[in-house]
């Protein structure tokens, strides 16, 4: 994975999250969900990211300044659809026109780096030559997939090749029965991706450009159209509100807490545990129930760690228990 480049849509205003900030700095796990978008992109090894900022991105743009890493950013003033979030990156993508590009959302943190190498490496087998390659739909497929765009592939061209991505609207009963969806995420061609922004049209429904009518436009020129179905189905989760943000914060924080017990942290009783990522745990230590461990932590071996303990930024050694 070479001279490639990742753009991340971050221009939603999350008016259902009733937060004064932006809904991709809505926190999982103590993090911005856009940090584990950025997170995953790096650890795949793309280190040349644009975020499109929308509403109120000056709080977007100070908190990736803060970053130990540098983040290019555009500015989308009017929100006209995903399409147009990425023509605001024209110039970020002209700098990368003889690569691949990777288009996400920043709101959907649990896309992961073996699904966005996985995708790739379905990207640069989609076609005979290198040339023929166009974009690569990263999905999933769910239980319910109300609300979603549902993939249809090709019958008798390989278990990759896309046919349509097809909004639940317009669909028919067979198609929505289809539970491999959309998740918003794809590797592009970025010559081709530029080449079909240029013709993309707004929706006469609602004025808007949409990115998915990029794929047919490649399509239509000859392109190899692919789909690349994620091993996880939580890759799609997003959250509108601050009921889903809870759900991708019990999903996010049962992940954490059974990672550390296979690397031999005893935790008895998970009620209430919270575990930031960051968090180090030696094997052999025990995290009692209603405790809080965050920041930039260190905890050795043979140590006891609660009950209702709060942990922050701390280096604590073997040893060591909490006082009753």
């Amino acid at each position: 994975m070479e001279n490639i480049s990742a753009v991340i849509l971050a221009g939603g205003e999350g008016k259902r999250m009733k937060s004064n900030r932006p809904k991709v700095l809505s926190e999982v796990m103590f993090q911005p969900m856009i940090k584990w978008v950025i997170d995953a992109v790096r650890e795949a090894g793309i280190e040349d990211i644009c975020v499109v900022t929308g509403s109120k991105r000056e709080f977007v743009e100070e908190y990736l300044k803060s970053l130990p890493f540098e983040v290019e950013t555009v500015f989308q003033p009017e929100r006209l659809g995903t399409g147009h979030a990425v023509m605001m990156a024209r110039p970020f993508l002209e700098k990368h026109r003889s690569s691949d590009v990777l288009i996400l959302n920043g709101d959907a943190p649990f896309i992961g780096v073996d699904t966005i190498k996985g995708a790739y490496n379905t990207q640069n087998r989609g076609g005979e030559a290198a040339e023929n390659r166009g974009c690569t739909v990263i999905s999933a497929e769910v239980e319910d997939p109300t609300g979603y765009g549902r993939i249809v592939r090709e019958s008798g061209e390989g278990m990759s090749a896309l046919k349509a991505i097809v909004e639940e609207k317009e669909a028919d009963d067979e198609t929505r029965r289809i539970r491999e969806v959309n998740s918003g995420a794809y590797w592009f061609s970025t010559d081709e991706l530029l080449g079909a922004l240029d013709k993309l049209k707004k929706s006469e429904k609602t004025g808007e450009y949409y990115l998915t009518d990029t794929i047919e436009i490649i399509k239509n020129s000859g392109k190899a159209v692919m789909a690349h179905k994620a091993e996880n189905s939580d890759s799609v989760l997003g959250a509108n509100d601050c009921i889903q943000l809870a759900q991708l914060n019990e999903i996010a924080r049962m992940r954490i807490i059974r990672e550390h017990q296979k690397n031999g942290v005893n935790i008895p009783c998970t009620d209430g545990v919270m575990i930031g990522r960051d968090v180090e745990i030696a094997a052999n230590t025990t995290i009692l129930p209603a405790t809080v461990i965050r920041g930039k932590t260190t905890i050795g071996s043979f140590c006891e760690i609660g009950p209702a303990a709060l942990i922050e930024d701390r280096e604590i050694p073997d040893g060591h228990k909490t006082e009753k």
